[in-house]
């Protein structure tokens, strides 16, 4: 058997016979100082997806957490880890993701969280979920929130997520803090508690604090209604960020029939905002975690209606823009996440590769036939010249000896001049023009005679 030593050597000596060494070792360069820069590039430029991601998500216990926490269990399928990093809520987590030395990819953030603010360094990956804003109150029915002028309104702490959009609903219908009207801020481990107390007149709630079970503790109580938005339309209009939302009769209970009638409500989406620096193989595996979290039917959601494209404040990712239309990439597609960001990194060294070789190699060739024709050439140059001068009315015999013992030099230097067999052609054609101007010159050896005798 033959050893892949002699193989190669073999392979070489006959591009060497055919090409030349010269083109051989030029071709040869070009690739390697291609694979080269291929290389810097790849080591510099790195486009293998992360194996790690960090979620700011919410406080720990929240649904924001533990959605996070799903978010966490699926990607660990793929391979990748979901660090997960409690925070305050969505004002916090938007915080968070805007600055660059928070270490944070991803995040739950409140349609109108950014308000006027923008955020170029910031995408959305679409919207994952309702967040419904719920008034519960004391007393009589009550239509309008401008009904609620004079009592003590709970809109919670500065910076959760019911505190700006109450006080912006609130405004809007004329109410501000001030004669009689009290803005409670107070953080109550408790709302409801309070409420029932007596100690607030209404409480305004939105995420954990208007679980199934809050609701269905809060309307038992005697005397606790649910306000219904009756003006929804215009809410939706005037507030771009906010969006219809039904609590449907007996929805959160059918043997109570809780709540004894349609309440419409109004609330923003859930947003998950990234840094522009997400890699597209992790937008896609994030957005395949959402449509399996979010995707299935609740109280305020169809099936199927979540994640989805909406775009809001934050522009919607181009990669994400892809997978709602197309689905995740094909690779990622065809292949587990591991196999697919093998071959994405292949596939990024190889690329530019041939993105170099390409008109590298076209050029080449040209450019070597150039050189070796050029080395022939040149002594045409010299052959006319000297084909010039042997037949000069003056050159006598001494001269025209000279000239012959130049060409045996050109002849000479020629022979040792070593050409690819893919070249004889012009090769040979210089030698026989050798022959043909040694053969001039000797078959005239009595012109300067011939000369003399006419005069």
């Amino acid at each position: 058997m033959t050893s892949p030593k002699i193989l190669l050597t073999r392979a070489w000596a006959r591009l060497v016979a055919v090409f030349g060494r010269g083109m051989v070792i030029s071709i040869g360069s070009i690739v390697v100082v291609c694979l080269a820069v291929s290389a810097v590039a790849f080591l510099f430029l790195n486009t293998a997806a992360p194996r790690t991601l960090t979620m700011t998500s919410g406080p720990a216990g929240s649904t924001f957490y533990r959605n996070a926490e799903k978010y966490q269990k699926i990607l660990a399928r793929e391979g990748v880890t979901l660090k997960i990093l409690p925070s305050d809520g969505s004002p916090e987590n938007l915080k968070r993701l805007a600055d660059p030395k928070a270490r944070i990819d991803i995040g739950f953030v409140l349609g109108g969280a950014a308000g006027d603010k923008s955020f170029d360094q910031l995408m959305s990956l679409g919207s994952v979920s309702y967040q419904p804003l719920m008034v519960f109150y004391r007393g009589e029915k009550r239509e309008l929130l401008s009904q609620f002028k004079g009592k003590r309104l709970n809109v919670g702490p500065a910076g959760s997520g019911p505190h700006d959009l109450a006080l912006a609903l609130l405004k809007a219908n004329g109410i501000v803090a001030g004669e009689g009207t009290v803005l409670d801020e107070t953080d109550f481990e408790d709302p409801g508690k309070e409420l029932l107390a007596g100690r607030v007149d209404a409480v305004f709630l939105m995420g954990d604090s208007t679980a199934g079970s809050v609701m269905r503790k809060l309307l038992r109580e005697g005397g606790v209604r649910l306000f219904s938005f009756v003006q929804t339309d215009a809410y939706v209009r005037r507030v771009k960020v906010l969006n219809k939302l039904l609590l449907p009769r007996g929805g959160l209970d059918l043997g109570l029939d809780l709540p004894p009638e349609d309440v419409h409500l109004v609330g923003p989406t859930v947003q998950l905002i990234a840094r522009d620096s997400l890699h597209p193989a992790l937008s896609d595996l994030l957005l395949e975690a959402a449509r399996e979290i979010h995707g299935p039917a609740s109280m305020f959601r169809k099936a199927g209606e979540f994640p989805a494209a909406q775009e809001g404040e934050f522009r919607i990712s181009p990669d994400a823009a892809r997978y709602y239309t197309s689905g995740k990439s094909f690779l990622y597609r065809s292949f587990p996440f591991w196999l697919a960001s093998l071959i994405a990194r292949v596939l990024a060294f190889l690329v530019p590769v041939v993105l170099l070789l390409l008109p590298a190699l076209k050029f080449a060739p040209m450019i070597y036939r150039w050189r070796v024709e050029s080395r022939i050439y040149r002594w045409y140059q010299v052959l006319l010249e000297l084909e010039r001068e042997a037949f000069k009315p003056d050159v006598d015999a001494a001269r025209r000896a000279e000239l012959l013992r130049q060409i045996d030099h050109i002849e000479s230097a020629v022979n040792r001049i070593i050409i690819p067999a893919s070249f004889g052609d012009v090769f040979y054609s210089l030698r026989g023009h050798i022959d043909f101007v040694r053969h001039n010159l000797l078959a005239h050896p009595g012109r300067e005679a011939e000369a003399d005798a006419s005069r």
